[in-house]
């Protein structure tokens, strides 16, 4: 991937479609379809071309970070029992 790291004037660097693909490892179609869907990050027009600011990537991808590691509205595992089931306090 290649990348401007000291544009002029200090401004963001910018990632092309592909670039961003790329960095994102999934097909060129899919970030299409994330603009038609209003997902993904915001993208800059420039004439026929779509670029990201580096910075919107990253802000993105935070937004994408789980809460916890697999843990994301899921309860924990084993469930906690506050009394015993029927049939594990009669004999046996």
């Amino acid at each position: 991937m290649e990348t401007h790291t000291s544009p002029a004037g200090g401004l963001d660097p910018l990632l092309s479609l592909d670039e961003l693909a790329e960095y994102l490892g999934i097909p060129v179609r899919t970030i299409y379809d994330w603009r038609t869907d209003g997902k993904g990050p915001r993208g800059v027009r420039i004439g026929k071309h779509v670029k990201f600011f580096h910075s919107d990537v990253r802000a993105w991808l935070d937004q994408q970070r789980e809460p916890a590691p697999g843990r994301a509205g899921q309860p924990a595992w084993p469930p906690e029992q506050s009394e015993p089931a029927a049939t594990e306090a009669g004999g046996r």
